[in-house]
This record gives C-alpha cells, sequence and structure tokens, in this order.
C-alpha cells in the first residue's frame, strides 16, 4: 500500500482555473471571480473518462492492479481528490486535505506536536478545541498557554525559544463572542520571534469565501466544512490547507496513518454543497447585518464584528471581505434568554451554524457547556449569552419571528414609541445607576469607602520538595481575608486588625497623625510599568524606627508597616494625604500556612489602589454573570469579572508587601489570593507560575492542629538530610515530582478525580513523613479521618500547622459531622472550605450602603443610608460579625465583582 500526497498545485498558480486562450493577445482574460471559482469544479490533472459534468463517487474500497495512480480509499480516492483540488483552489492555497470532521482536522494537525511542545491558543475558543487541548495537556505532556489574542502584546511574553512554543492556534472572529484576531501581526511575530512554530487558524466562522488566511502569514488553515462549505448540514467534515510541501507531506502521512480521510460519498456532498457558498453565505451576511442592526437598536449588548462600534472592526476588515452570519448578544438575565431561545420558531435550536436554515443556540448551556463554568466567567463569558446563526430564509420573516420571541419572552415591550428593550436584571439596573452617577461630578476615590477581600492559599501538593526545582500545586480557599477602608475627615490614618491578639477583644487599633509621618524619607516614584515593584529597604528602617516604636506585638508591628510604606508611597507621589480607617479580618486562620498574610497584602494594596486613584473599576467593563462561588462561597448573586489589568497591578503591590512581611517571599502566595483558582509553581530559571487550565472547585476539611511550627528550621532540616544522603533524599524528590505531574493532570481533566487525588494525598504525604517534616497531631488528624476513608496529608510546612482532607462530594453529611465533632474533641480547630475558586473580589455596587459616599465630618458619625444606618457604624458591624457570619454579612452588602 502506498501513501498519497492528496493533493499538489504544481503548475497552475494558486486562484486561478485554466481558462480558454483568448481570441486576441490585446484581450488577455481576467483570473475568474470567487463566486465562479465555487461553482466551476475542474482539475486539469484527473479528467474523467465519460466527461461527466458532475464529479463520479468512486463508492470503492480498493482499485485494482499495482503500480496505479490510487489502490486503496484510506491513502486517495478520486472523489476526494477532486475535493481536495477545489477546497485549495477557492482557499489561495497550494495543498488541500478532506477529513472526516472538523475536530479530526485539528486533531491532525495537533499530531504535528512532541511531548514537551507548547502551544499558544485563544482564551475564547470552541468549546471543542478547549477540550482537546485539555486532553493533550494532560495525557501528551504538551504545554498549553491561553492568552487574549485580539491583544497582540500579550502573546509576546511567551513567544520565546526557551517555551518551546511549537504551535499559535487562532481563531477570527472567535466563537461565540466574535472578537477579532489581528492574524498578519500575530503571524509576522511568531516568524520572528519563534520561527520553527507553526500559525494555524481555525477559519470556520469565516469560510475561504470572506477570508483567506494563507494571505496573511498562516501556516496551516482549517475549517468545519460541516458548517459553510457544505451549508446543509447533511455531512460531517473538515478540511485542512497549507502552502509548505514538508507539512503538507506530514498532515499526508497523518491522514493515512490514522484513517480519517473524509468518505467518497461525503466528498461528493462537500463538492457540491460548496458550489453555493458564495450565494448562500452573501445572502446570509446581509441577513446577519439586518438582524445585528435591530438587536443594536433596541439596547442589546450584541456582538458582530459589521457594527460600527465593535472591537477591532477595522482590523477584521483588513483581512476579510466581510462580516459573516454569526452574531450573539446578550439579555442581562439567563431565564430570559431560556425563554427567547424557546420561544422562536424559524429559528431551530441546535448547536452548530453554516446551516441554510437558521439556529439559535445558548453557547454556555450547549456548544460550551464542556468548559468549566469558573473558567467561563473568567474568559467573560456571559451565561445569558445568545448566539444566532443566520440562514437564507427571507430576512423579514426572521426578524419577525425573533421579535415576536422577544416579546413572548418579556425582553422588549410595545409602547405608544414603539418597541422598547425591558430591564432584565439587578446587574443592569446597577450599571445603569452607576452610568448616570458617572455623568455627575464624580467624586475623588479618595472619598468613597472600599470593600475588597482576597482568598486565602493551600498547597496541595510538593511542599518541601519546590525548593528543589519541583512543582508545587496550590489552589485558593474559600476562607478569605476582607478589608474596609472608609475615608475619614481629621488628618488621622488609623488601622484596625482584628485578627491580632493585643490582648484587647477587639484586635489591633492604631492611630497616627499624618502630619507627624516621615515625608521627606519617602522614596523616588514607584515603578508604573508592568515589572516588580522596588522596596527601599533604608525606607523601611525609617518608619520602623520613627513611627513603630511603641508597638510591642510582632505581628502588628510588621501589618502596620506594610500599610503605612504602601499609603506613604502612593500618597507622596499623587500630592495627596487622604485620612483613612484601613480595618481587616479573615474567616481564615492566621499563622497556620494558608497564606493569610498574602490575602492581606492584597487586600491592603487593593484599598489603597483604589483610595489613590490609581485602579478603578469602570463600569462598562464588568459584564455580569452569575456567581460559581462568591466572597464566601454561599451566595448566587450575580458577579462580575474585573479587568485583567487591574488585577496584575494589584499582584505586583502585594508582592512588595509580602517582601515586606516575609522577606523573600515565592509570589505564590499573592499570586493564587490575586487570580484565585489552581496555579502550578516551578522556582528557578525557566520556572515561574502557570495557571492550571479546567481546575474545578474541591471541598477540603482544613484542620489547624494549633501547634507552631518553625518553617525556616523544618526547610533546613531537609536541606540536612539531602546534604548526607544525596540519593536517598533525591528520590524521594523525584517521587513528589511524578506525583505532582500525576496531580495536575488529574485536576486538569473533565470527570471526577476525586479517587485518583485521594491515592496521591496519600502518597504524597507519606513522603512527607520520610522528608521527616511531619508531626504527631498532623498523624494524628489523618487517623482520624483514615477511620471514614478520607485522604489527609500535611500542607505547607509541616511541624504542626495544618492538615487537608478531601471530601467527596458524595461522603454523607453525618460522617463529615462525626469527623469534625472529633477532631473539635481533640483540640483541633476544623474548617470546611471549597478549594479553587474566585480571587480579588471588589465590592462594585451596595446594597443600603450605596456608593459613592462622602467623609464623616466629625464628630457625626457618618452619612446616613435608606435605612438610616450610618457609613461610620459599617466599620462597627465588620468588627462584630463572628467569623462564621462573616462571609455571608459581607455577600449581602450588595455585588462582587471577581479575578
Amino acid at each position: 500500500m502506498t501513501s498519497k500526497l492528496p493533493f499538489e498545485i504544481a503548475t497552475t498558480s494558486v486562484g486561478d482555473l485554466p481558462t480558454p486562450e483568448p481570441d486576441s493577445p490585446y484581450r488577455p482574460r481576467r483570473p475568474y471571480r470567487f463566486s465562479t471559482l465555487c461553482a466551476t469544479v475542474e482539475n486539469p490533472g484527473l479528467k474523467d473518462q465519460y466527461g461527466s459534468s458532475s464529479v463520479p463517487i468512486y463508492q470503492t474500497a480498493t482499485f485494482k492492479g499495482i503500480g496505479g495512480e490510487y489502490d486503496y480509499s484510506r491513502s486517495g480516492n478520486p472523489t476526494r481528490s477532486h475535493l481536495e483540488h477545489h477546497i485549495a483552489k477557492i482557499s489561495s492555497a497550494a495543498h488541500g486535505f478532506a477529513v472526516s470532521s472538523g475536530m479530526a482536522a485539528l486533531d491532525t494537525i495537533l499530531r504535528l506536536l512532541k511531548p514537551g511542545d507548547a502551544i499558544v491558543a485563544g482564551d475564547d475558543l470552541y468549546g471543542g478545541t478547549n477540550r482537546l487541548l485539555a486532553y493533550l495537556r494532560t495525557h501528551a505532556g504538551i504545554t498549553v498557554h491561553h492568552a487574549d489574542t485580539t491583544k497582540p502584546d500579550t502573546l509576546i511574553p511567551l513567544l520565546k525559544t526557551e517555551n518551546n512554543v511549537a504551535m499559535v492556534l487562532l481563531e477570527s472572529p472567535t466563537n461565540p463572542l466574535l472578537k477579532i484576531v489581528d492574524i498578519a501581526t500575530i503571524a509576522k511575530e511568531v516568524k520572528e520571534r519563534v520561527p520553527a512554530a507553526l500559525v494555524v487558524v481555525d477559519n470556520t466562522m469565516m469560510s475561504p469565501f470572506l477570508q483567506r488566511p494563507l494571505e496573511h502569514g498562516a501556516d496551516i488553515v482549517y475549517d468545519s466544512a460541516t458548517k459553510y462549505l457544505s451549508g446543509h448540514h447533511d455531512l460531517m467534515a473538515g478540511i485542512i490547507t497549507c502552502n509548505r510541501d514538508d507539512v503538507a507531506k506530514q498532515i499526508a502521512f497523518i491522514i493515512n496513518a490514522t484513517g480519517n480521510g473524509l468518505t467518497p460519498f461525503d466528498s461528493f456532498l462537500l463538492l457540491r454543497g460548496s458550489k453555493t457558498l458564495a450565494i448562500r453565505l452573501n445572502q446570509q451576511s446581509s441577513t446577519s447585518m439586518l438582524v445585528a442592526r435591530y438587536l443594536h437598536s433596541l439596547g442589546f449588548p450584541t456582538f458582530y464584528p459589521g457594527l460600527p462600534d465593535h472591537p477591532n472592526r477595522e482590523m477584521h476588515e483588513r483581512i476579510s471581505s466581510g462580516y459573516g452570519a454569526v452574531l450573539s448578544f446578550a439579555t442581562g438575565s439567563r431565564d430570559i434568554s431560556e425563554r427567547i431561545v424557546a420561544a422562536t420558531r424559524l429559528w431551530s435550536v441546535s448547536v452548530s451554524f453554516g446551516c441554510v436554515n437558521s439556529l439559535i443556540s445558548m453557547p454556555c448551556a450547549m456548544s460550551h457547556a464542556s468548559i468549566p463554568p469558573a473558567t467561563r466567567a473568567a474568559r467573560g463569558l456571559p451565561e445569558d449569552l445568545i448566539r444566532l446563526c443566520v440562514g437564507i430564509e427571507d430576512s423579514a420573516d426572521l426578524l419577525d419571528d425573533l421579535e415576536r420571541a422577544l416579546i413572548d419572552a418579556g425582553a422588549i415591550r410595545r409602547t405608544a414609541a414603539g418597541l422598547v428593550r425591558v430591564q432584565t436584571s439587578i446587574g443592569e439596573a446597577v450599571q445603569k445607576l452607576a452610568e448616570k452617577e458617572a455623568a455627575k461630578d464624580e467624586i475623588p476615590p479618595h472619598e468613597k469607602p472600599w470593600v475588597v477581600s482576597a482568598p486565602g492559599k493551600v498547597i496541595l501538593f510538593g511542599e518541601h520538595a519546590v525548593v528543589y526545582g519541583v512543582p508545587a500545586l496550590a489552589a485558593s480557599l474559600s476562607l478569605r481575608c476582607y478589608a474596609i477602608s472608609t475615608p475619614r475627615a481629621d488628618d488621622t490614618l488609623g488601622v484596625h486588625f482584628l485578627d491580632i491578639d493585643v490582648g484587647q477583644p477587639d484586635g489591633f487599633k492604631y492611630e497616627w497623625d499624618l502630619s507627624e509621618l516621615p515625608w521627606d524619607a519617602v522614596p523616588s516614584q514607584p515603578s508604573s510599568g508592568e515589572g516588580e515593584v522596588a522596596l527601599n529597604h533604608q525606607f523601611l528602617d525609617t518608619i520602623t524606627s520613627q513611627v513603630l516604636t511603641d508597638i510591642s506585638n510582632a505581628h502588628a508591628r510588621q501589618a502596620s508597616l506594610a500599610f503605612l510604606y504602601l499609603y506613604m508611597v502612593l500618597a507622596a507621589h499623587s500630592g495627596q494625604r487622604p485620612a483613612l480607617t484601613l480595618a481587616a479580618r479573615a474567616t481564615l486562620p492566621v499563622g497556620a500556612g494558608l497564606g493569610s498574610s498574602a490575602s492581606f497584602s492584597v487586600c491592603t494594596s487593593t484599598s489603597l489602589l483604589f483610595v489613590f486613584g490609581r485602579i478603578r473599576v469602570p463600569s462598562q467593563s464588568l459584564p455580569v454573570t452569575p456567581s460559581t462561588s462568591s466572597a464566601s462561597s454561599s451566595s448566587s448573586a450575580p458577579t462580575s469579572k474585573l479587568p485583567d489589568t487591574l488585577a496584575q497591578c494589584v499582584n505586583r503591590y502585594a508582592f512588595l508587601l509580602e517582601k515586606i512581611l516575609h522577606g523573600t517571599p515565592s509570589g505564590v502566595d499573592n499570586s493564587v489570593a490575586v487570580f484565585g483558582g489552581g496555579l502550578q509553581y516551578t522556582k528557578g530559571q525557566g520556572g515561574g507560575l502557570e495557571a492550571i487550565d479546567g481546575f474545578k472547585a474541591l471541598r477540603f476539611l482544613l484542620t489547624d492542629t494549633r501547634v507552631p511550627r518553625n518553617t525556616r528550621s523544618l526547610v533546613a532540616g531537609v536541606a540536612e538530610r539531602l546534604a548526607k544522603d544525596p540519593n536517598g533524599v533525591g528520590a524521594i524528590l523525584e517521587q513528589i515530582r511524578e506525583v505532582v505531574g500525576r496531580a495536575r493532570r488529574t485536576l486538569g481533566e473533565e470527570g471526577d478525580g476525586t479517587a485518583v487525588l485521594a491515592d496521591l494525598i496519600d502518597e504524597n504525604h507519606a513522603h512527607l513523613v520520610d522528608l521527616g517534616v511531619s508531626h504527631p497531631s498532623l498523624e494524628d488528624v489523618r487517623d482520624v479521618t483514615r477511620t471514614y476513608g478520607l485522604a489527609t496529608k500535611l500542607t505547607g510546612a509541616g511541624g504542626g500547622g495544618c492538615a487537608v482532607t478531601l471530601v467527596p462530594d458524595d461522603f454523607s453529611e453525618s460522617s463529615l459531622s462525626s469527623v469534625i465533632t472529633t477532631l473539635r474533641e481533640k483540640g483541633y480547630v476544623p474548617y470546611l472550605t471549597q478549594v479553587g475558586g474566585p480571587g480579588l473580589g471588589v465590592l462594585v455596587s451596595q446594597g443600603s450602603f450605596a456608593l459613592p459616599m462622602t467623609p464623616p465630618e466629625p464628630p457625626a458619625c457618618g452619612i446616613e443610608n435608606s435605612d438610616g444606618l450610618s457609613e461610620g457604624a459599617l466599620t462597627g458591624l465588620f468588627a462584630q460579625q463572628s467569623k462564621p457570619e462573616l462571609g455571608s454579612w459581607i455577600d449581602s452588602l450588595g455585588n462582587w465583582a471577581f479575578v
């Protein structure tokens, strides 16, 4: 059996059909236009012996003879060859391939990668693409980086030779938010920075009729031909095109080896459908523009490249000849969206697009349901989003059917003035109110109160080994730190740290006269770029020696030092010295190795950056989505997504405060507290932080043994063991590395991996025992939980501190209650928590405490809200809440936005 390259254009120029000789040399024929190319199927190298006007179906598995052009249909078939020639011709390609589906096309392309390679992909991709990338990441050793490909600058840090980037996967417009990617610019950057990497483009949304990415620098282009190329949803197919001979040979080998070439009958159907591509998509695009303008005129947030205000529209117009036939819009309410979808008649409820019939769907419940809700929220994909795939029906009928559905669902109503959109969500009401307030004279940020929160963290796998270059896996907790910054009008700066025990029932309180602080010692302007913010040790010493001498408690002194340092640096360079009080407390235990100092650093940094106007929460950039996990993990109120630039700025300053508190932090704790979810951290050159895509929230029982530990001595003890027995301890470290690798794959996979994680928890703990970092109290906790069949390990440095116990979803509540009771009876403090939830949170709109507020004039207690409760009482209520009630009370204040 021979392997055959399905199609090559050797002598014919790309995009030109052979045409008859001109009647006169002075009247040469012009190349055929696209619609003519589509309708005309000619392959000069493969003539039918009978001259049939339609390509025959060679419905055969084998061909007689030896050494002929065809021998076995898996390797090649005349019907498929005609199709591949035709597809290459209309795609400006030298090579074309037809396979069994769009995902088969992507699978074929991804088989060009090898273990250790990295792929950079967009963050708004088709759900099936995300699913396949996640599988390769966890099973094939492929590193996957997701980035906002609409901003080429976000890819540049990843495009480094040492990152082993072998492929960049793009989609433009993206599905379903219709984001535009500058294919030409990204392709140029890739070729300059990582020349060996392949630029791959999913062109399904546009088809070759509207966009041909090979003309703009792409190496490989693929389409789900099930969509526009076929046009009738009566077959499954995928096509791949490229211009490079070496890549084409590899693709041909993979298709022949895997046997996913398109069947003769489906090749015939696809060839027939492609003949009408231009006329179909031209009609569909025209109607799509009418539908988009209609929805936009009603006030629905509408995503369609043809609208004047669509982001990067000009960029799209540079590389495309049309806007396509897919659009989406948001209603502000998932319930309303579901009613709209159910109420349509002409718009069929179905996944996919590209059919002659119009389709309607809700991506988060259908095509993108395989993407975890937390990931969808992080990528700004609204749960109420409706996707419309426009067909060739009469535009008037489609608009009439859609309008009736909108009215029946309660999304719009008729008035004397015409159709009016009905407000559909609390989130929209909040945004409209915020916009009205913004139209007035804006109150300065230092005159507003700010309420923020950040999660604690837990090291799940890789403790101690991380010091020696082994990756460690960390995740956020639903136990959080909260901070409230309230303005004052008495030239005083105050702190109230409720969790620092100084012998007072309400914790540590202190105030400073702003005029008496050492302002002349403030260092030069802090970095405003993207790099690390420098720490001035001389200024730290000045604050310690001149301002904090009468604070004897070490924890109170360090927390005050961090707060004062950042406040004074920001104040000195803003020209303002706002009076305020920062109150902070947490639901997570302090000093138990759960990142309490990092969450405090994040809360403090966020509050002060807001006060000084260094960061903002623009109301228009906060898409409201149903909460997957609120500040306390108990609320189901709508939440919003904070801008990535805000999170990155906070993380830089939080790391600065971590250096003040700890000296040489790794950056793991503050990064988890800002970004939430799960992170992998690898120390040393070539390491760093990497998000664990697909990380699902897990239920854990954290048990604080209340046994103090000395992290420095425990780390030194492992180092001493390694020096004495490098082979034995080195082997343990490598075993931990293998555990971490399996744990990461399991955490990123779909399905229930609880049983696997439980085994890995026991295995990891056994290795830590071998390193000598456990403690009798930790082993006692393990004995208690093992009785109930639960897996427990130490977390952090060990030697006391906390133990973590994985609690499966099907574990009975009565048994869980018994475990908690037993642990409490032994003097331990258990906390039931979720691992892997949201990161930094900001109260963006308050309920009865309506933002913005002005500072109180002393001695008045504050501005009263509609319930008669003064703003000055807010901090008092904050202090009065019990720890179990704190999270839910904070949630009740209003709507939150999270990273």
